[in-house]
C-alpha cells in the first residue's frame, strides 16, 4: 500500500457499528505502512459502564474506504475515580465564615492521567485544582471550600475532568446567621444613666451586623415604644418620659431575627409648684426635698456619693427651712458640676447668711435651672 491516508474508528452501542454516523478519523503516520503495523487509539467521551462495539476501516488518499473490520466490544470505563461517591454535604455554616471538605481523585487504569478540578460560587477549590497521577492507585486530595454569602441552601457541582472524561459530585450546604447585631446608645450620653427635667427625650446611636441591620426599635419601661429612624446610624425622637426612673431599651434586629439590646436609665425630675412665683408662693420643705433628690441623682451619675445633708429629713408642714439647707444644695450641686467637668452655676444672690438672708423663690428657681442644665 502506497496511498493510505487515515483510519476510521466506528463505535456505538449497537452491533455492528460500521458503517455508521459515529466514528473518529485517525490520520496514518505513513502512506506505506509496513506489514502488521500496530496503531493505537483511545476512545474518549463515552458513557462509563456502557457496552460499546468498535470496528475499523482504512481510507486512501482518494477517499476510498475499505470494508469494515470484524467488530470488537468492551464496556467503557473511567480512567480515574473520585471519592466520596455520593453528595458532598457541608452542613450548616455561619454567614461570614467557611467550611472545608476534602475529596480524593485516583488513577484507576494505569499510565499517566492529568486533569483539572472546577466548581462555582459559593464553593471554591482551595487546593488540588490540577492533578497528575502516575500509575494505578496514585491519588491526590482536593480541598473544596463553602463560603456562604446569603441565608439559603446552596447546591453546585465539583467537576473532575481528565482524558476526555468528567466525573461530577453534587455539593450542598446551608447558611445560617447566628451572629446577633450590635447596638449602642451614644446620645444624649454614652453612659448608662441620664437625668433630665424634660418630658420628651431624643435618643441616637449606632448599630451593626455581619449581614445587615433591618430595624431598630425602642421601648420605655414606663410605657411607650416605637421605631427608630435609620439602622446603622439611628435616631428616636419624641420619647415620652414619666416622672422618676425610665428604663429606655433600644433593640437592633437583623434579617433572620437575631437581636441585641442596649439600655439607658433616665431619671426625669419634676418639681412641685413649677414655676415658683416670687412674693406669692410660700417656700416649703417639699421644695427642698425635691431638689435634694434631684441633686443626689446627678451626683451618682457623675461618680459622687450622696451628699451629707443638714437635717437629712425635712418634714413638710413641720420643719422650717433654713439658709444652711440652701447652702447645702448649692455646695452639693457645685461638686456635681466639677465632677462632670462643667463650670459651676452662678447665683444672683451668691452670699447667703443664716439669720439675715430670707430664702426666696429665685433661690430655688436658679437651682432648678442649674439641675436641668447639668442632666
Amino acid at each position: 500500500m502506497t496511498d493510505l491516508a487515515s483510519y476510521r474508528v466506528y463505535y456505538g452501542a449497537s452491533n455492528p457499528p460500521c458503517p455508521g454516523p459515529s466514528f473518529f478519523q485517525v490520520a496514518s503516520s505513513t502512506p506505506s505502512p509496513p506489514s502488521n503495523q500496530a496503531v493505537t487509539f483511545r476512545l474518549t467521551g463515552l458513557s462509563s459502564g456502557t457496552l460499546y462495539y468498535v470496528s475499523v476501516t482504512a481510507v486512501d488518499t482518494s477517499g476510498n474506504e475499505s470494508a469494515c473490520a470484524t467488530p470488537a466490544s468492551a464496556v467503557a470505563r473511567i480512567e480515574f475515580a473520585v471519592s466520596p461517591t455520593g453528595t458532598v454535604n457541608f452542613g450548616s455554616v455561619n454567614l461570614g465564615s467557611f467550611a472545608n471538605l476534602t475529596l480524593s481523585v485516583s488513577n484507576a487504569s494505569g499510565g499517566t492521567i492529568s486533569g483539572t478540578v472546577s466548581t462555582s460560587a459559593p464553593f471554591s477549590i482551595v487546593s488540588g485544582s490540577a492533578f497528575t497521577l502516575v500509575g494505578v492507585g496514585a491519588s491526590q486530595e482536593v480541598t473544596v471550600r463553602f463560603s456562604p454569602t446569603t441565608s439559603a441552601t446552596a447546591t453546585a457541582n465539583v467537576d473532575f475532568a481528565a482524558s476526555g472524561g468528567t466525573i461530577s459530585r453534587i455539593m450542598t450546604g446551608s447558611a445560617m446567621d447566628a451572629t446577633p447585631p450590635t447596638v449602642a446608645i451614644t446620645s444624649p450620653t454614652f453612659g448608662a444613666t441620664f437625668n433630665t427635667s424634660n418630658a420628651l427625650l431624643t435618643l441616637g446611636g449606632m448599630a451593626a451586623d455581619n449581614v445587615g441591620v433591618t430595624r431598630v426599635t425602642w421601648a420605655n419601661s414606663r410605657g411607650g415604644s416605637g421605631m427608630a429612624i435609620g439602622t446603622t446610624s439611628w435616631m428616636a425622637n419624641g420619647i415620652g418620659l414619666q416622672p422618676g426612673t425610665n428604663v429606655l431599651t433600644v433593640t437592633a434586629q437583623d434579617a433572620v431575627g437575631n437581636t441585641s439590646a442596649a439600655s439607658l436609665t433616665v431619671t426625669m425630675f419634676t418639681f412641685t409648684d413649677d414655676p415658683l412665683t416670687a412674693q406669692s408662693m410660700r417656700i416649703t420643705a417639699a421644695h427642698f426635698m425635691e431638689l435634694r433628690a434631684a441633686i443626689d441623682s446627678l451626683r451618682a451619675a457623675h461618680g459622687l456619693t450622696t451628699f451629707a445633708w443638714t437635717d437629712p429629713t425635712l418634714t413638710p408642714g413641720s420643719t422650717m427651712v433654713k439658709v444652711v439647707h440652701l447652702v447645702d444644695l448649692r455646695t452639693a450641686l457645685t461638686q456635681a458640676y466639677v465632677s462632670a467637668g462643667r463650670t459651676p452655676p452662678t447665683y444672683s444672690d451668691p452670699f447667703v447668711v443664716g439669720g439675715a438672708t430670707v430664702i426666696k423663690a429665685i433661690h430655688l428657681s436658679e437651682l432648678r435651672t442649674a439641675v436641668g442644665a447639668l442632666e
